[in-house]
């Protein structure tokens, strides 16, 4: 390995992008107890950057011309109190290194810091996440030189970007006789033991053991200049499992994704046959900040016979499985195959139902062999799985054992409830599983709606995510029993209705029918009917919706996007036997009675909605009653 020279020109000085400014301080000052961590980020940059060579040189094998073995050179100058980390790679231009360099994405810069804990252990290890692993240099380093050559590029190409740290750093040509970029390091005095061998390849092998580059190192005592690498530098995926631990999976995982919590659980397969290709997928931990991002990257490593092709190739998994990290190595792919071209290849589309279910399968596996980490999965990424019920129509009845539910039966907030336990615990005559839509799972606790079903011991599952009143729409029965809404239609006993309870409706039905008519001509095309209830057991009255109307969550959700929310129009169901529909009845026709009907209907709008239509006639009407109370 050659040393570039020195630069041709006077230096230009530019200033650092102002977040970039504060993350140095952060690096500089807050993160110094796991200052390793910066030999990781450089080495899986220059991994990368060979990887987008190699992916390039497929169309323009120029590229590559003069050195066609990649690698990556960690070296050390113990004297000097030096260590730079070279690799062969695509480089940058003057332009590149000004951009990538000396700015990052606000976006990510924001959630960076908005992620810190204040434990420096665990604050560093999140710098490879939002793509600023490059600053970590300055945790060690009191001046960062990068001297770098875009590929086919000539020698006089070269550019050498230097900074303490300062707010500024310098640009200037040099005459570079090698493509690609070295990161020399100038380390701090008390950082100097990363100028030691024998310490860095101890690094070496605990962080980057799986690049799929050799990462070479000069020969330890020996006065040599002989290079031996100092990882195995093999693709993990390809080797047997046989031969693999559970630490070469985290640690592989750990370079993938940049993530430093272990992830819950992996499958590794290859397969033979009509179809050739390997596959490693992992279940990470915890949700990654753009989980729920439109256009946040996301998808697998794409290997073409362990040449890498693309990160984030959505291609070969569905979006509500967009939480899955992993490596894909396809025998059967062209190597210069493009994102357009995946979308419209049928073994695309073969292995990405493979793949699917190869996940949902893993999901199932932890579900029932650990419940507690599957607990935890469901906590980060619930929701987004819901969203396959959907989405994958014929994956929906491997997906439905895999949702959860808070419930009536189990006092926390927490969905614990498979829907395998609730049809195992359903009352004798119940042939329907009930649910409820609310905002909050408390909120849906106290609800008028499940007054009866509360008081016939029967479980109701409580839905609070956004996504529910969508994915319910999707659901038709699990094993055999049918998705009932407790807030909607009729509410369909059946068999939990004896003949007491029906005989019981029939009556009050009769008795009412008179105070039902003067409701309804009352509140006018307000309601669509007036009704007796067979839901409400303490409270005076509710709002129910046909089956196919859109829901109070969805016409909220909607209004929040813009879009035109549809037209319904409830009916009002009354318990005849309360104190303030017996008022009602025993109140003549008139502004008194008028009053009484409005303030009814607002309570059941509350109980369904959370507000009422027109809050300030809400507010005069009931102080008009609330004066008549108290003459």
């Amino acid at each position: 390995m050659t040393d570039p020279t020195t630069a041709t020109s006077a230096p230009e000085k530019h200033g650092f992008q102002a977040e970039v400014r504060e993350l140095l301080q952060l690096m500089i000052h807050s993160l110094y107890s796991h200052r390793e961590i910066f030999l990781r980020e450089l080495i899986s940059n220059a991994s990368d950057a060979n990887d987008k060579l190699r992916f390039l040189a497929l169309a323009q094998p120029e590229l590559m011309a003069g050195e066609s073995d990649l690698a990556v050179w960690v070296d050390h100058d113990a004297d000097a109190g030096t260590v730079s980390i070279r690799d062969n790679g695509i480089g940058m231009t003057r332009e590149e290194a000004i951009a990538h360099l000396g700015t990052i994405a606000k976006s990510g810069t924001g959630e960076f810091f908005k992620r810190l804990t204040g434990d420096q252990q665990k604050d560093s290890q999140l710098i490879g996440q939002f793509g600023v692993g490059f600053y970590s240099a300055f945790i060690v380093a009191e001046e960062v030189e990068v001297f770098t050559r875009k590929a086919g590029e000539p020698a006089s190409a070269g550019v050498r970007w230097a900074s303490k740290a300062d707010g500024e750093f310098t640009v200037s040509p040099a005459e570079l006789p090698e493509r690609g970029t070295r990161v020399v390091l100038h380390l701090k005095g008390d950082a100097k033991e990363f100028s030691d061998g024998w310490r860095l390849r101890s690094l070496v092998r605990r962080y980057s053991d799986h690049i799929a580059f050799p990462v070479l190192m000069r020969k330890e005592g020996e006065a040599t200049l002989d290079w031996e690498a100092a990882n195995q530098a093999q693709a993990l995926w390809i080797r047997p499992r046989t031969e693999l631990t559970d630490d070469d999976y985290k640690g592989f995982y750990r370079h993938v994704t940049h993530d430093f919590a272990d992830p819950l659980a992996w499958s590794h397969n290859k397969v033979e046959g009509k179809r050739e290709y390997t596959s490693l997928l992992y279940i990470p931990a915890r949700a990654p900040f753009d989980l729920y991002q439109r256009d946040a990257a996301r998808g697998l490593k794409l290997y073409v016979r362990r040449v890498f092709i693309m990160d984030d190739a959505e291609q070969f998994l569905p979006n509500y499985l967009r939480f899955v990290r992993g490596v894909l190595d396809s025998s059967d792919l062209p190597l210069n195959v493009s994102r357009e071209l995946l979308q419209k290849d049928a073994d695309v589309e073969a292995m990405r139902a493979a793949l699917a279910k190869r996940v949902l399968d893993l999901l199932a596996r932890l579900a029932k062999e650990e419940p507690e980490k599957y607990a935890s999965f469901w906590k980060e990424f619930g929701p987004v799985l819901k969203e396959g019920t959907g989405e994958d129509p014929s994956n929906r009845d491997k997906i439905l054992p895999l949702l959860r539910f808070a419930s009536t039966q189990d006092g926390s907030d927490e969905p614990k409830v498979a829907l395998a336990d609730y049809v195992a615990r359903m009352k004798d005559g119940q042939d329907r599983i009930y649910y409820l839509i609310s905002d909050s799972v408390t909120a849906a606790r106290s609800s008028p709606y499940l007054e009866t079903l509360r008081a016939k011991g029967v479980e109701v599952l409580l839905l609070a995510d956004r996504v529910d009143e969508w994915m319910m729409g999707h659901l038709r029965e699990f094993e055999g029993k049918r998705f009932k809404d407790a807030a909607r239609g009729d509410l369909e006993l059946g068999g939990l209705a004896d003949e007491a309870d029906k005989a019981a409706a029939e009556s009050a039905l009769k008795d009412a029918e008179p105070l039902l008519k003067r409701l309804k001509d009352a509140l006018g095309e307000r309601v669509s009917a007036v009704k007796v209830s067979t839901r409400l057991a303490d409270s005076p009255a509710c709002l129910v919706l046909d089956e196919g109307d859109v829901g109070a969550q969805m016409r909220r959700i909607l209004a929040a996007a813009g879009q035109p929310v549809p037209e319904s129009q409830p009916a009002l169901e009354v318990n005849a036997q309360h104190p303030l529909l017996r008022r009602l009845e025993a109140t003549p026709d008139g502004e008194g009675f008028t009053d009484l009907a409005l303030l009814v209907f607002d309570q059941a709008q509350l109980a369904e909605s959370g507000s009422v239509a027109n809050p300030g006639e809400f507010v005069r009407r009931l102080n008009r009653l609330l004066g008549q109370v108290m003459q």
